[in-house]
């Protein structure tokens, strides 16, 4: 049977006093798969629990599937409920299906062929049977078997209680449990958390093979590319959400010729505006009482002043309007995409950045350790350096303008590495520094020693009063001015290191070191940060899963063996 289309109209949806939605209204039909995009709080999340019926909107309605799939960030397990009953019930519609299938069967065997209730039994078989295909239901066991192998899951006893199961565990159970039941609208919310790239890839076959409407709400731009048949853009926008066609790719394409557009209307109005004034001015001038005539106005000036004042008077009076009718409605000037700016300035000295004030994480990191017999140009230099159970690395240097990724599976040592190159960490082996090397680490876990204060006064703190005016936070387009004037203590993990980030943005130092940086950040930042990270000044070291971040990179890779 045809599978109906998930649609929402005029969707509104207010929590506390912050409208999220604002008359949202999109349509997914049968076999279509939409990614919704857009920075943290824009209203996904919130979006989803709308479309699956689990919040009802303010206003609006909503059209669905019966039974639509929702994959929680949080999966909604029982306490004491094991992997079996998990699979049970992911496997109970199709269980059912086949069950009443044999019923009916019996039945008709049993009815006259020509009574009317044959018939009824017939057509009820007709349907049972339709929508028992449409769920692959006689492939049901088969099929729980593949998920939980291809998520990773496999090897792990049916008994086991999920409440001893890891949280990206019982996120990929979860995730299975969708799939086995194959519903006619699914709805994701960051799917490939806790994936790694086998299951990742293995999640993106699925969601394309499934015949209904898809809904997935993801940072993770190589998933967005490989799945997609459109996205929304929920970012505030003058006529509301934007849907563009196309995968990730396509998306990106068209953001980019959206801003060669902007920008080419922004400069030629600007150089309109300037001719306009310059054009008002000089006429002005032209026209002004007193003025000293020229030697060719002499003759006849008076017979003709009149006429040619009025003349001047209309001009200046037409370039008047047209200036502003062009400043009323002006394009407004593109912002300017993340970029890690120079150090000219000069930043407050240590006595004025108490280190309560810094990130946790930031006091060591940004000291200068002096080392001897550093190699060639390199700021940093690692010889057999061993970590016990954490890390083994035999040789590495991290010249001046160096950009290293650093990939491996969890556990291998990534997070460890960094660690030890910013000098939080002292391991075994030997690591020396360039004297007076600056050091700046980006950590996971981001912390504050006082969570008292506001970002805007860490800021001003750690960067110096001069350089934090020159380059306020909110120009950076991390944190939003309300989040900049909250207490730290308030602020969301994700927030946080935005912070974080930001103080390594406006102050860079001579060895950046990034952990996962484009977790917590929307798509478009994270296309920015990586676009900076190519021309930003000082050397780069990088752990991250990002697929598509990994796919694109440009610079060296170091792959960090499983530790045993």
């Amino acid at each position: 049977m045809p599978q109906p289309a998930l649609t929402a109209t005029g969707i509104v949806r207010t929590l506390g006093t912050r409208r999220v939605l604002d008359g949202v209204s999109l349509t997914v039909s049968p076999g279509h798969r939409i990614g919704l995009i857009g920075e943290n709080g824009a209203g996904k999340s919130t979006l989803l629990r709308v479309l699956a019926g689990i919040d009802e909107p303010d206003r609006g309605t909503v059209t669905r599937p019966a039974s639509p799939g929702f994959l929680h960030q949080e999966p909604p397990f029982g306490a004491s409920s094991t992997i079996a009953d998990v699979l049970d019930e992911a496997l109970r519609e199709a269980r059912e299906d086949l069950a009443g299938l044999e019923r009916l069967a019996s039945r008709i065997a049993l009815a006259p062929p020509d009574s009317p209730g044959c018939a009824e039994l017939l057509d009820a078989y007709a349907r049972q049977l339709e929508q028992a295909q449409d769920r692959e239901s006689w492939d049901a066991d088969r099929r729980a078997a593949v998920m939980l192998d291809g998520l990773g899951l496999g090897p792990l006893g049916h008994d086991r209680q999920t409440a001893s199961l890891s949280g990206g565990q019982r996120g990929r159970l979860a995730l299975a449990a969708l799939l086995v039941r194959r519903p006619p609208a699914l709805l994701l919310d960051e799917p490939t958390n806790h994936l790694d790239d086998r299951a990742a890839a293995f999640l993106e076959e699925q969601v394309r093979a499934l015949p209904g409407a898809v809904v997935v709400a993801s940072h993770d731009r190589a998933f967005l590319d490989a799945v997609c048949t459109s996205l929304v853009d929920l970012d505030p926008a003058a006529d509301g959400p934007v849907r563009y066609g196309g995968s990730y790719s396509a998306y990106l394409a068209h953001r980019h010729a959206e801003r060669e557009r902007w920008e080419r209307r922004y400069a030629g109005e600007q150089e309109e505006l300037a001719a306009l004034r310059h054009s008002a001015e000089v006429t002005a001038h032209q026209a002004a009482p007193g003025r000293e005539r020229r030697d060719n106005e002499k003759m006849g000036y008076g017979h003709r002043s009149g006429r040619v004042q009025s003349q001047i008077s209309r001009r200046v009076r037409n370039a008047a309007r047209r200036l502003e009718t062009l400043e009323r409605g002006q394009t407004s000037q593109p912002p300017q995409p993340l970029r890690f700016h120079s150090t000219a300035l000069t930043a407050a000295p240590a006595s004025e950045k108490p280190a309560g004030e810094r990130p946790a994480d930031e006091g060591p990191a940004r000291e200068g350790l002096a080392g001897e017999g550093l190699a060639g140009e390199a700021l940093v230099s690692l010889r057999d350096v061993r970590v016990p159970g954490r890390l083994a690395v035999r040789h590495l240097d991290v010249t001046a303008a160096g950009r290293l990724l650093v990939t491996g599976d969890n556990g291998a040592g990534k997070s460890t590495l960094l660690s030890v190159l910013a000098g939080q960490l002292t391991p075994e082996g030997r690591v020396q520094r360039r004297p007076g090397l600056t050091v700046g680490l980006l950590a996971q876990d981001t912390g504050f020693a006082r969570p008292g204060r506001t970002g805007r006064d860490i800021y001003t703190h750690v960067l110096g009063a001069e350089r934090a005016q020159a380059l306020p936070p909110d120009s950076l387009g991390l944190l939003h001015t309300a989040d900049l004037d909250k207490p730290v203590g308030q602020l969301s993990a994700g927030q946080r290191r935005r912070l974080a980030l930001a103080l390594l943005v406006a102050r860079p130092p001579q060895l950046l070191l990034l952990d996962e940086p484009t977790n917590h950040l929307s798509p478009q930042l994270c296309d920015e940060l990586e676009d900076a990270l190519g021309t930003g000044p000082g050397a780069v070291v990088l752990a991250s899963h990002d697929r598509w971040l990994r796919g694109r990179w440009q610079g060296s890779e170091l792959r960090l063996p499983s530790q045993p």
